[in-house]
């Protein structure tokens, strides 16, 4: 038989295929020493070279070329076995046509002005210096060796590559390159198809994320893609598709663009299935091997949710983004638990929207949302401050009302600095300290805030930001903003719907609670945690917990003195715990001012009333093993999780049903029968069941007193 395929590559096509260098180098070698050619019945060309090195190249791919010099991948004598093939047929003596480099006017006895090769180069080689009167010149330097002997006539073959068959893609790519294609195509794509033509007769597509060239007609293990292999693979079938739907649509052009796909976009936007389809390939793959390969997927992402005005999922897309950037960089701002949480809040809002709840959509993607709004004059009233650190770098957030709106708005600085809240506090925000703005009131012509409720204020020369001190009145503060009646409080909190399709406003829950009576004051030393027992005007009650942070260093005494003192509201974040509700604090108000715990110092002050008996909470811990463990799958990807994963999860399982959450145990169980060497969509969606089973359950758990 003959190898057409082999007989179909040029010189440019081959350097596409490898590189130029490899290319003139095993010309070079060829002009010395021919190898002995044999051709099995199955197609299988060897080559025999006289210094005992043999390569076999079977049919579907110069990759699956085999050769005894150990060189890894694509060696020269593979690319020598293309060359000597197009010289000679198998059994005919190497004379039986010029060796490359001979006679630059004749190529395997054709003459060189019978095809196109000799005015044009095709394909990319265009303008790159492989010119025709180059080619086959013996020691021309920017030269490749004359090649393609049958490639001249199929090069102006008319033909599409829409051709191949799904079981074809199958069988070249496997099925779960090809699962992870038909995701991507039910959530639609454009693609822009170049067909064959005189100055490029290698039909190729364009898409969002790599372009895709069928250098050999009717064969598909010759096609090329310049994403990086193994990131993207997936794009063979994508582009196999494009010219497919381009076929069916009738749209011959040499130049097309064709909309593929889509069908499952129409209830929640193909925006938000691109968002789940990226989710998706992240979970799979895990942060580990993800790679650098998103970069245009993220991009056509953001685009798409931008246009479409989803803002919480674009802020998910933004915050997922962000961790595996972290992660990348080997920054100490990527946690699992975090990429798990972005990852499964995008799931859970394409669930919640494509559920039938249409009249939830604004608030589960935000469409109702500006990606910002400049404000006018405004008074912002400083309730507090929170200090975190993330490695080198101090993080913090200053929570404003804003009357107006009566909403909460988060100011955000971070500074690569290893200082305290205490020095933290002497730093300026366009001209007022941050200790001001945290505890005093500012009235601004220059602020602007996010669909997420962040703040940004202007620091133009024209634009004004005063200070003024905070007497603590924060009685004048919008209704909405008060929780006076602790009960209220716990059924406004009970009726929230989950986190992870909740608004993604940053200061959400944070609350200004009228302190009538601070009932004790107690201190774990095993957790350094000062928890109060706080209540309001009708006896209800709430608990004002607190852990210690060396980047807050006088967090702790700071509360302690203030609920010893004549403490009038507590503001701070507030949750559902144990059937009561707890207050995170990031601000007193006292008499005559306010104290920000976070930015004090760190001064003794008065001992709590006692220490609590030890306590083991038994559902917190296996919660919280349960989402380190998910958070855990999700870093190395459910395609790489080790084979000791699904023991680890039946052991969560079963800690969990030990403590009656059995619901949620078994959603593990189900995930655990679901691993193995190729999980599929079912594993997927296994584990979105059971993170958001565990996420509810921990935004729900009793915490010990």
């Amino acid at each position: 038989m003959v190898r057409a395929d082999l007989l179909a590559l040029t010189a440019e096509t081959l350097a596409e295929l490898t590189n130029r260098g490899l290319v003139k180098r095993a010309g070079r070698e060829l002009e010395r020493v021919v190898p002995v050619l044999t051709e099995d019945d199955d197609g299988t060309v060897h080559a025999a070279y006289p210094d005992g090195v043999g390569t076999d190249l079977p049919g579907g791919g110069l990759e699956l070329g085999k050769c005894s010099c150990g060189a890894a991948g694509i060696c020269r004598h593979v690319v020598g076995l293309v060359l000597a093939y197009q010289q000679q047929r198998p059994g005919v003596g190497p004379t039986a046509s010029p060796p490359i480099g001979g006679e630059a006017g004749e190529v395997g006895g054709r003459s060189a002005g019978s095809g196109p090769s000799a005015t044009a180069t095709g394909g990319r080689g265009a303008g790159t210096g492989l010119s025709a009167p180059a080619i086959g010149r013996p020691g021309a330097g920017a030269g490749l060796p004359r090649v393609g002997t049958g490639g001249v006539s199929a090069s102006r073959e008319v033909w599409s590559p829409g051709e191949f068959s799904d079981e074809q893609l199958v069988a070249r790519l496997g099925e779960r390159m090809v699962a992870a294609a038909r995701r991507v195509r039910n959530a639609g794509y454009v693609a822009r198809v170049h067909r064959g033509r005189v100055s490029d007769p290698v039909p190729g597509v364009e898409l969002p994320t790599a372009t895709v060239r069928f250098l050999v007609p009717h064969e598909l293990g010759f096609a090329r893609t310049d994403a990086a292999s193994g990131v993207r693979d997936d794009v063979l079938a994508l582009a196999v598709w494009a010219f497919r739907a381009a076929d069916e649509q009738g749209l011959g052009g040499d130049d097309v663009q064709v909309q593929v796909g889509g069908g499952a976009a129409a209830v929640g936007g193909a925006g938000l299935e691109s968002a789940v389809a990226l989710a998706g390939l992240v979970l799979r793959e895990g942060a580990v091997h993800v790679g650098a390969g998103l970069a245009a997927d993220v991009a056509v992402v953001r685009r798409e949710l931008e246009g479409a005005g989803m803002r919480w999922p674009l802020l998910a897309v933004e915050d997922l983004v962000g961790q595996l950037d972290a992660y990348q960089n080997r920054s100490a701002r990527y946690r699992p638990e975090a990429l798990a949480d972005h990852v499964a809040e995008l799931f859970a809002r394409h669930r919640a929207v494509t559920g039938g709840g249409s009249g939830l959509r604004s608030r589960v993607l935000g469409t109702d949302e500006a990606s910002e709004t400049p404000l006018r004059r405004a008074r912002l009233d400083g309730l507090g401050a929170r200090v975190s650190a993330v490695g080198d770098e101090r993080v913090v957030d200053l929570f404003l009302a804003h009357a107006d709106s009566s909403t909460v708005l988060v100011l955000r600085r971070a500074y690569e600095t290893d200082e305290a809240g205490p020095q933290l506090a002497a730093r300026r925000v366009a001209g007022v300290t941050i200790g001001a703005l945290a505890g005093g009131a500012v009235v601004t012509e220059s602020a602007a805030r996010s669909a997420s409720r962040a703040v940004r204020l202007g620091t133009r020369r024209l634009s004004r930001t005063e200070a003024m001190v905070s007497r603590g009145s924060w009685q004048d503060l919008p209704r909405a903003l008060i929780a006076d009646d602790l009960t209220a409080l716990a059924a406004e909190l009970n009726a929230l719907p989950p986190r992870p399709i909740r608004a993604r406003v940053q200061a959400e829950l944070v609350r200004v609670i009228p302190v009538a009576e601070v009932r004790s004051v107690s201190y774990s030393p095993g957790a350094q945690r000062l928890d109060a027992v706080i209540a309001d005007a009708t006896g209800a009650t709430a608990v004002v917990s607190a852990t210690y942070a060396s980047c807050a260093p006088g967090r702790l005494d700071s509360m302690a003195e203030v609920l010893r003192g004549e403490v009038r509201f507590v503001s701070g974040t507030v949750r559902r715990s144990g059937g009561g509700v707890l207050i995170e604090p990031i601000g007193f108000a006292v008499q005559g001012g306010v104290v920000i715990p976070d930015l004090a110092p760190a001064v003794r002050g008065t001992d709590p009333d006692h220490q609590p008996e030890p306590s083991t909470d038994r559902i917190g811990q296996a919660l919280d093993d349960a989402a380190a463990l998910l958070g855990e799958v999700a870093h190395r990807g459910l395609q790489h999780s080790p084979a000791t994963m699904g023991g680890r999860l039946r052991g969560a399982a079963t800690r969990l049903k030990g403590t009656g959450l059995r619901r949620v145990g078994t959603s593990m169980e189900e995930l655990a029968a679901l691993l193995g060497p190729d999980p599929g969509d079912a594993a997927v969606e296994a584990w979105i069941d059971a993170y958001l089973r565990v996420s509810v359950a921990g935004d729900m758990r009793p915490t010990a007193p």
